[in-house]
This record gives C-alpha cells, sequence and structure tokens, in this order.
C-alpha cells in the first residue's frame, strides 16, 4: 500500500535538472550526453527532466548558429532522440534546447518530447540584447513568428510560446520559458500558471558574474511563490565557451517560494538535481487563494495532451519538516523567534492600552505554557512602561502538583520582580466534591476538571478585584485536541499563546533563555523546558512522582503537531500525512505513528465547540483556529472519512 507507490497518488510528481558537460557546436557529443543523463535519471524515476537553453548546439555558438550545418545537425539530433525516447513510453518526457529554422527565421527553442513524439516546440519570447548578449543578432522572438507549427521528420509540430502541456491522467500542467522570459518586467509564466501550469520549466544559459546568483535565485523563489508553482530552472554549465565569461550551471527547483534543490555553481563536471514536486500542494494553495481566482490571461493558449503514467517507488524526493512549526536554522530560528514574542507582546499591549488596565493575572504552574505567558506578559509590561507588579502570577497547587513545578513558579516570579502568590486549591476542591456527591478518591474526568475550574474561578474573581484580565496560558496544539477543559484553563480575557503550538513553545522560551542575563532566570527556564508535560490533576504516587505525562495518554506533540500542520496548512489526505509522517519520523513504528494519528482526528473534531468559544488570542504563524480568523468549522462535523483512511492504514500494516 504505501511501501512501494505511485507518486502521483500522493500528489507528486518526480522532476529533475540536468547539466550536463557540453561541448560548444559538437551537436553529437552533446545528444549522447542527453542520452546518458536520460538513461541515468530514468533509473531514478524522473517524469520530467530538463536540459539547458541551446544545449544541443551549445549556447554560446556566436555567428556559428548562421551556419546550416550546424542547424542541420542539431534537427537531426532532435529526431533521433525523439526516437531514443521510446522506449520510455510514458513515464518519461524531456525537454531539451536547441536552435530551430522556420519560415526564413531561427528561434531559439525548447522541445518537449516523450513516448517517440515531439510534442511542442516552444519559442523564446524575449531576447536579451543587452551588455554582453547579442541574441537578436541570430534569433527572432516568438513574437515575429509568422506560423504556428514547424516541420520536423514530416510531422506538423506545435511551436510558439503559447503552448500547455497537459498531462492529464494525473491532472497536472505545466508551461515553459526560456532564460531572459523569466528576468522581463511581464514573464510568461504568469500568464502559463494563471491559465493552469502548476509547473513551470526555465532552460536557460545565464553567465555568471559577482553577486548574479543570489539575485537569480531571489527571482525563481520569488516568481515561484506568486505563481503558486513549481519554477524548475536548468542552466549551462562552465563547460560553455568562456571566451569572455563564464557560465556556472546555476539549477535550481523551488516550489512555492522554497527552494527544494539547488545545484552547486562553477564546477567543470556535469551536474542534476531531483526533487519530487507537491503539485497537490500548488493546487489547494490556488484554491484558497482568492487573488489568483480572479487573474486573467491575456494571452491564448493552446493546450497539448501528453500521455503519462508513474512508476512505482520507495521514497519522497523532498524534503519533508519534521518540526514544520520550528525555525530551519541558527540564524532563522533567532529572527523567527524573535518576531513571535513580539508579535504575542504587541498584541498584548494593544489590548492592554485599550481597556486602560494595568494588572494582568496568570495562573503560574511551572510548566511551558505558563512560563512562556509570564515572559510575554513581563516584556510587554516593560515596553509600556508599567510597574511588573501589576503582574500576579497565582500558583495553586492541588492533588497532583509537584514540588518541581510549584518551585519553579514560585522562585520565577520572585526573579522576575512580579507579584506572586499561592492559594491552594485542595479544600475548596474537597468541599466542591462534596456538594456535588463525587468521590474523592474517584479519579475521573470529574475529579481533574473541577480542579481546572476552581483555578479558572481564582483567576477570574483575582482579576476583578485587581480590575485587572486574566492571561491565557493554552497553546494552538491543546486547542487542536481539545486538551483543555471548557470553560477552565480553555477560557481567559485575552490568550497570548493562542497561536503558538506546543513544539514551538519550548523553542521560543530556550530562545528567551540565551538572552537573558540573570543566570538563576536561566537556570529555571531551562529545567521548565525539561520538565514532563502534564496537567498535574491526579495524585502523586508514594514518592512524590507524577502519575499523569500527557504525551504517555495522547502520543507525542511533535506528531500531533506534524498532523496538524499538513491537515491545516496543506490539507493533505491522511494517506498522504502518514507517507510524510513515516519518511521524517523513522524511529517510530509505523503502528504507532497511525495509533497517534487516529487520536488526532478524533479529538480534533470532537473538540471544535470549544475553538468555537475561545476567547480572543493573537495569530504569530501560517495557521489559526480562531473561529473568527483561519478556521471556520462546524462543532459537529464529523470525522468518520478521515478516520476510516486512518483505519485502513493500520488494517494494513497488521496483516504484513
Amino acid at each position: 500500500m504505501l511501501e512501494k507507490y505511485k507518486l502521483s497518488n500522493f500528489g507528486l510528481i518526480r522532476v529533475a535538472t540536468c547539466s550536463p558537460e557540453v561541448r560548444v557546436a559538437d551537436v553529437s557529443h552533446n545528444l549522447e550526453k542527453v542520452k546518458e543523463f536520460t538513461l541515468k535519471l530514468a533509473k531514478e524515476n524522473c517524469s520530467v527532466i530538463l536540459f539547458p537553453e541551446l544545449y544541443l548546439s551549445g549556447h554560446s555558438c556566436g555567428d556559428l548558429f548562421y551556419q546550416k550545418l550546424l542547424l542541420d545537425k542539431c534537427n537531426s539530433a532532435l529526431i533521433e532522440l525523439k526516437n531514443f525516447t521510446m522506449q520510455f513510453g510514458s513515464k518519461l518526457t524531456i525537454i531539451i534546447g536547441l536552435p530551430i529554422a522556420n519560415r526564413g527565421k531561427l528561434f531559439n527553442c525548447a522541445a518537449i518530447i516523450s513516448n517517440g513524439i515531439i510534442s511542442g516546440i516552444v519559442t523564446k519570447s524575449y531576447l536579451c540584447n543587452t551588455g554582453e548578449y547579442y541574441e537578436e543578432r541570430w534569433f527572432s522572438s516568438d513574437k515575429d513568428k509568422e506560423a504556428n507549427f514547424v516541420s520536423i521528420d514530416g510531422e506538423r509540430i506545435p511551436f510558439g510560446a503559447d503552448l500547455i502541456f497537459n498531462l492529464s491522467q494525473i491532472e497536472v500542467k505545466f508551461g515553459v520559458e526560456i532564460c531572459e522570459d523569466l528576468w522581463a518586467v511581464v514573464p510568461p509564466s504568469s500568464y502559463l500558471a494563471v491559465r493552469g501550469a502548476e509547473i513551470i520549466f526555465n532552460l536557460s544559459a545565464s553567465i555568471e558574474y559577482l553577486s548574479k546568483a543570489g539575485y537569480r535565485r531571489e527571482l525563481v523563489k520569488t516568481q515561484s511563490a506568486r505563481l503558486f508553482a513549481a519554477y524548475i530552472y536548468c542552466s549551462s554549465g562552465a563547460s560553455e565557451s568562456t571566451t569572455d565569461f563564464v557560465y556556472s550551471g546555476h539549477s535550481i527547483i523551488a516550489e512555492n517560494g522554497k527552494i527544494l534543490k539547488e545545484s552547486k555553481r562553477l564546477h567543470l563536471d556535469s551536474d542534476y538535481q531531483v526533487a519530487d514536486i507537491d503539485f497537490e500542494l500548488l493546487k489547494n494553495h490556488r484554491q484558497k487563494n482568492n487573488t489568483f481566482g480572479i487573474a486573467k490571461s491575456v494571452v491564448d493558449f493552446r493546450e497539448i495532451e501528453l500521455d503519462f503514467s508513474d512508476v512505482k517507488v520507495e521514497e519522497v524526493l523532498r524534503y519533508i519538516r519534521k518540526h514544520p512549526f520550528v525555525p530551519i536554522n541558527n540564524l532563522q530560528f533567532n529572527e523567527n523567534c524573535s518576531e513571535i514574542f513580539n508579535l504575542q507582546k504587541i498584541a498584548l499591549a494593544k489590548r492592554l492600552q485599550h481597556i486602560n488596565c494595568k494588572n494582568v493575572v496568570i495562573g503560574l504552574s511551572g510548566g511551558l505554557d505558563s512560563t512562556l505567558a509570564l515572559l510575554v506578559a513581563y516584556n510587554t509590561f516593560k515596553l509600556l512602561d508599567l510597574d511588573v507588579k501589576g503582574i500576579t502570577c497565582i500558583q495553586m497547587p492541588g492533588f497532583g502538583t509537584t514540588d518541581r513545578t510549584k518551585n519553579n513558579a514560585i522562585h520565577l516570579g520572585d526573579l522576575l520582580g512580579v507579584t506572586t502568590r499561592e492559594i491552594s486549591i485542595k479544600e475548596a476542591v474537597t468541599l466542591h466534591f462534596k456538594d456535588i456527591g463525587h468521590k474523592e478518591n474517584q479519579y475521573d474526568v470529574t475529579f481533574e476538571n473541577a480542579q481546572a475550574r476552581e483555578r479558572t474561578q481564582i483567576l477570574m474573581d483575582v482579576a476583578n478585584q485587581l480590575n485587572g484580565i486574566v492571561i491565557g496560558t493554552g497553546d494552538m496544539s491543546e486547542l487542536a485536541l481539545g486538551w483543555c477543559t471548557y470553560n477552565a484553563d480553555q477560557m481567559s480575557m485575552y490568550n497570548v499563546n493562542a497561536g503558538v503550538p506546543k513544539t514551538l513553545v519550548k523553542y521560543l522560551i530556550e530562545w528567551y533563555a540565551t538572552s537573558e542575563l540573570n543566570i538563576d532566570v536561566q537556570v529555571i527556564l531551562k529545567d521548565v523546558c525539561a520538565t514532563p508535560i502534564s496537567p498535574e490533576l491526579l495524585p502523586l504516587d508514594k514518592n512524590g512522582n507524577l502519575l499523569q505525562i500527557t504525551e504517555d495518554s495522547i502520543g507525542p506533540y511533535e506528531l500531533h503537531d506534524f498532523f496538524l500542520y499538513n491537515m491545516i496548512r496543506n490539507n493533505y489526505s491522511p494517506k498522504k500525512i502518514f507517507l510524510f509522517a513515516k519518511t521524517v519520523f523513522t524511529n517510530i513504528e509505523h503502528k504507532f505513528i497511525l495509533d497517534c494519528f487516529e487520536i488526532f482526528y478524533r479529538r480534533f473534531f470532537s473538540s471544535q465547540f470549544k475553538r468555537s468559544a475561545m476567547p480572543d488570542g493573537v495569530k504569530v504563524g501560517s495557521i489559526s483556529l480562531s473561529p473568527r480568523g483561519d478556521w471556520r468549522m462546524p462543532s459537529d462535523a464529523s470525522a468518520n472519512i478521515w478516520i476510516k483512511e486512518v483505519n485502513e492504514m493500520v488494517e494494513y500494516f497488521e496483516k504484513q
């Protein structure tokens, strides 16, 4: 089912850029290189292979482009290449650059070939004729063409820049533009995308000089983001002529603003890059973006059907983020954590200013979430030049409170100089059990939730006493799973953590600790991060140890956050999320992942009523579960079709 699978069944297609060694004007050599690497990349199950601009002839031929012999050799090579592709059937398409004459004019072209058929010839729209480039000396633009077809090997081939290629079996379309087309004010790819092309291929021969690579990289990345598309860019390498300049072989595979693969530059060897494009993700983003929906193309395109059949593979060739909410590298980590923290801080500052509030109340447990909320509140008061004594942190020990969390909460509050109070809930909850006729040793949901609601009552009433507000501490992962008590820790007057998933909370506290000058504060923050996650509602064992650890009950938060991101942000099916999960969580058994997956779906759907009544809180990332913001879902929606797909996978692995 998933051990060996067709990529297209999961909304993926494998593409490659290939920049082989080129010999200028040696068409036979270049043709053999195309064959060599096509065979190699076919074994890697690539569906589309992109070669550089004018590769069959070499880009730097200069006035040799006038030579009929060179053009005839390129034409013969194209026919030979067409016949060569028959062995791959409809499993492989190649896109190759060459010069083609038509109606007395010479064009810089890209040939699209598969299964022994030249499906189309795309012509370059924008010729570069500035600086070191003299393309107009040899070539005509697509705008100057006299015919929409060209005759090759006795066949009438669609000819022009107005071609879109449709892999109808998987409902994926791609378009082609050539080098300078991307650098134009309005690239042809913009129109191609509006007319449905999810993937853009660019054959290029960009020369290299100081700082150009960075600009080129940003151009490709930005265009892929603007178009909600994959942008595959392949450039000629350093084996081109170096009479006056160097070609670097810079190739890039980008998808919706992210670089999936990028080649090394300035090397003499052949190079190729392979990646799996997530066309399902691109379609999802386009469907959700109304600006894409209303965009119109001023160009009429001819759509060409290509046969396509996928081969079975054993692994995904794309980077999958194991912790999608957490910044990747150190530089990005520091910048993102700082920005997230500032978003929380500014959001709270605005709310306090709006209601002219100088007092806040926080239930400080010594756990991750309440610690982050305190740090946000503390820095917000500093920003507003308010006395931090206006922050009242209440530690409310109950039947399951450990000395570790209690002491961390009290000491952290004291070190920061905020107001700290300790109010035990044991006596009040015991009396409440008596009032409602609940046995004190009956450790059920009533036993747990009564404590959570007692704590919230204390926080609300103290806030009234102080003419302040209660700061909510629950994070987005808890909201997703409903791991909060309705009208207890689910409720507050403003929640600074509502947009922060659990996996990120820990990193934010660790980041804050690195900039904290007070060593004692650092020590406490690090210990908070090392403390097992627990609501601490069940009594401790005889040695004072926890009997209740959250991740033992529902599974690791890193799994649930992975599920959450890919379900909400990417709209993936359970089968696709599981494929990605088993790819990155290699240390976790498939059965355990699926068990946690079922828990996720059951809890996510059954807990919508808690999110529908959630208090105001700030969005800090690309996902929010606020019913007033990103996520609108009826509380009685059924999870059946999602759970059924998870159970089908469970049954499959039980039979293995």
